[in-house]
Formats: C-alpha cells, structure tokens, sequence
C-alpha cells in the first residue's frame, strides 16, 4: 500500500463502498503512503462524515497491524528452531508456508530484472508490439511460477498484484485506463498454455479434472477477444461457490424474470440486494463483464444501475445528473470554446426550427451534456460517439440524432458492446458515471478532468459556484493532442 498512487487509493476507497470520499481524496492527491500516514485530526479535515472517519481509521489500523504480523511472522520464520518446524511438519507445514507467501505477496512484490532487449523497449516508454507483449508475459509467468514453489495455479489476488506492480512501474502500459484487464487475462492465458500440456503433475491433473478439461482445446492468443467458452474457466471457482452457498437459485430467477416482459421489480430488487457481496466480489477480482452480465442481466437496466450506485455510494446519481445539466447547460453553450464545435453549430440550426419550451430545454441539456469533455480540453472520443462507431473499450455514450426530437438514441457501451439503451440525455451521462463506479473500471486519463467535474457534483464535494470557476479554468487548460 505505501507504493500506491492516488488512482490506486481511489480504488480501494471504492471497492470498501467509500467512493464518496474518492473525489476529495484526489483533490488532496492522498497516495498509498499519504493514506498510512494520516491522523485522526487529518482524518477529520479529509472526512464530514463521522460514520466514514470511523471505517477508514478501522481500515488503516487493520493493514497497519497486518504489515507488523506479518514482519513478526518473517521474523519467527527466519529465526525458527528445528523443534517448531517439526511442529508444522507435513500438510500443516505445506499449508502454513503457503499462508506465508500469500502474506508476502501482499505485503510486498518486486518486478523480476527483465532481459535486456525489454528493458530497452520499456525505457523508451514505446507501447510494446505483440511479441515483445509475449515476451514480458512469459517472463512475468515464470517469475510467479518461481515464488509460487513451481505452483501453476496463482490465486486472484496475486494476478492483481503482479499486474498493478507491472502498470505502477510502467504506466504507459495502462492502455487508456484498460490495460488491467488486458495484462491480467495475458498472464492467465499464459499459465493455462503452460498447464494444457502437462499430464503427470498432480495439482494440475486434480484442477483439469475438476473443471472439465477438453483435449485437444485450442486457445486464441493473449490480447485477442475470449470466446463465452473459453473465460469460462475463469468464474467456474465462483459458481462452484454459489451453488455450495445457494446463491445459484437467486440467480437462476434472475435469469428468468429478465427473460420476461412484465417482471416483479420488487422481488428483482430484493434478490439484487442478496447477491450484490458475491456481485461486488467478482468485480473487484475482475471477472470479465461478460460474465457478471451474465449472471446478473439486470445491471444493463439503467434504474437497476442507478440502484446499485446508490447502493455502493448512498448518491442519486440520476437526480443530481439532472440537476447538473438543468444548472450547467446555459453557461456551458455560453462559454467561448465551444461556439464554434459542430455540436453547437448543430444545435443552433435545430432551435430555429422549434418553438416549444420544453423541446428547447431538452436540446440545450443535450447539448451541453455532449460538448463537456471539450469544455475541459479532454477528449471527446473516450466520452461520446455522436452519430459514428464506439471505438473506445472504456465506458462511452453512443448517440444518434441528437437533435431529432423523435428519431435520437442513446446507448451505454463498455467494452464496444452496447449495455443499456438509454431514454435521454440525462439518463446516459447518468449511466456513464454510473458504469465507472458499478463496474469498478478505471478512469481514463484523458478524459479524467471530465469526470472529476461530474463526480464533484454528484458527490457534493464542491458548491455550484465554485465548479463554475472550475468550468471557466478547464477552458484556459491546453487541449489533449492525440500521438
């Protein structure tokens, strides 16, 4: 933790249901080590709320305690005498040592001194080709491999620290803030074309049996699109747990009753709220999406989104949306730096056209929502595709016809995949920020003063009238040049 930057901190902050403090947090740019380091009198500068200074003390105390357990723990094993080892001997022993090294790992992990020809392409900071992609995959496995014991079956915890190690040295290799789960589903893919061929090890021999290894099974390369049968692999460990815990009945009727054209939004509501610990465990260990849809159909409707943001957040993220745009739109097509954009243009030709209030409103608010990634000189394409194909894998807005009062359309893609169709504009810039925060998904950094802007208000960590300042500064800041 003492090596985390501020996004990496965010992100623990989300996944303990503490994303309301995230926006201060970056404002203040507390780090891995700036977080250890607080007091309860900074504690109380940081956090308003007492019952949230409370759990983040609890939690800086627990890792505090684990870090000198474990110290002591490396102590008592350097300086052991033969009549303790003889006391973990056997299963004990072998299960005590794993424990060991999984504590190790937490605490700590170094990337491996990787061979000269990667080292070059590394220092240049040039996002690698796919063989030399290839090549530092290959290394990272063997070095797991190697603190493993000769183990070819790491645990999630340790993929996610090897790849937040591999990002945090180098993070030109991020990826427009998805390269986590491109190196992480690299590196698994490379520890499962080194199990496929083994036929006389027993840990690999037990696990091929247990999760129905096919012979013969082909595998597309690292960073190719998986097949639904091939991430399949991947959950298998979480529906054996839901099935042994009963979970799997819960989501067998949900299922179903998204099949359906008249569903009990009720019982939907009831039955999200019994599965969002295994839901929220899955997408913190970065179970592809595919496969939380899959298992959770619901979440690609916007009310079920909204509610899961609450439930993590206790925000409305629709209804302070929609106090956004209806406070923001008019200074926002006012400013100087978006007269000129062809979305502005667009809507000043459609308002001649139509008289009614309510339709005038509708297409400012539309307006404004589209042009706020270049109010802040951010850039657009990571934020919304208006009338063109969704290129970015992050969350981004489709939008078709703007202006066309009975012909435009909204649509929430991740991963270029469409997720929710959405009914206006305030229902997807609603979903947009939703989707970052439900899906746990990092925020691209060219697109991320955008979206600080959103979640200040939507958190209210700012007055209106001091991010109308904010809005008028991120005007003066240079605009984002595409290489």
């Amino acid at each position: 933790m003492e090596s985390w930057s501020v996004d990496q901190v965010c992100n623990w902050l989300r996944q303990r249901n503490l994303g309301e403090l995230v926006p201060k947090f970056r404002e203040e740019e507390v780090s891995g080590a700036a977080l250890l380091a607080l007091n309860d009198r900074m504690v109380q500068q940081l956090v308003k709320k007492i019952g949230h200074q409370a759990v983040l003390m609890d939690l800086i105390r627990k890792y505090q305690q684990q870090k000198s357990g474990l110290e002591s723990l490396q102590y008592c094993c350097e300086t052991a005498s033969p009549k303790f080892l003889e006391l973990i001997s056997g299963k004990n022993q072998k299960s005590f040592f794993a424990r060991y090294k999984t504590l190790q790992w937490t605490s700590s992990y170094t990337l491996p001194d990787f061979p000269y020809d990667v080292k070059c392409i590394l220092a240049e900071k040039k996002c690698p080709d796919h063989s030399m992609r290839i090549r530092i995959i290959e290394f990272l496995q063997a070095d797991m491999t190697k603190y493993l014991g000769g183990s070819l079956y790491p645990n999630s915890q340790q993929y996610n620290i090897v790849v937040n190690a591999l990002l945090q040295a180098y993070p030109f290799l991020d990826e427009d803030g998805n390269g986590f789960l491109l190196w992480k589903r690299a590196l698994k893919d490379r520890f499962k074309y080194v199990r496929r061929p083994i036929e006389d090890d027993e840990q690999v021999l037990r696990n091929k049996c247990k999760f129905g290894h096919r012979r013969g099974q082909t595998r597309k390369s690292s960073f190719v699109e998986d097949k639904p049968e091939d991430i399949q692999v991947q959950v298998e460990e979480e529906l054996v747990h839901l099935e042994g815990s009963g979970m799997d009945v819960h989501i067998k009727w949900l299922k179903q009753e998204y099949m359906k054209t008249q569903r009990n939004w009720k019982e939907v509501d009831n039955r999200m709220n019994v599965t969002i610990e295994i839901r929220r465990k899955m997408i913190s260990d970065k179970a592809p999406l595919k496969d939380i849809l899959r298992l959770f159909p619901f979440l690609r409707c916007p009310y079920q989104l909204f509610r899961e943001f609450q439930l993590l957040t206790q925000m409305d993220v629709y209804k302070k949306t929609v106090e956004i745009l209806e406070i923001y739109s008019e200074n926002i097509l006012s400013l100087y730096a978006v007269r000129n954009n062809p979305i502005n243009i667009m809507l000043q030709e459609n308002l001649k056209r139509h008289t009614e209030e309510d339709i005038l409103k509708y297409m400012k608010m539309t307006a404004a929502c589209l042009l706020l990634p270049d109010v802040f000189g951010d850039d657009s394409s990571l934020f919304v595709a208006v009338n063109e194909e969704v290129k970015a894998v992050t969350p981004v807005l489709e939008v078709k016809n703007p202006f066309n009062v009975n012909a435009c359309e909204f649509a929430l893609y991740v991963g270029r995949e469409e997720l929710a169709q959405l009914d206006d504009c305030t229902m997807a810039l609603a979903a947009l920020v939703a989707a970052f925060h439900v899906f746990d998904i990092p925020c691209p950094e060219r697109i991320h003063r955008t979206l600080n802007f959103l979640e200040s208000l939507v958190f209210e960590v700012r007055s209106p009238a001091s991010l109308l300042t904010q809005v008028k500064r991120g005007l003066e800041a240079p605009k984002y040049s595409s290489i």
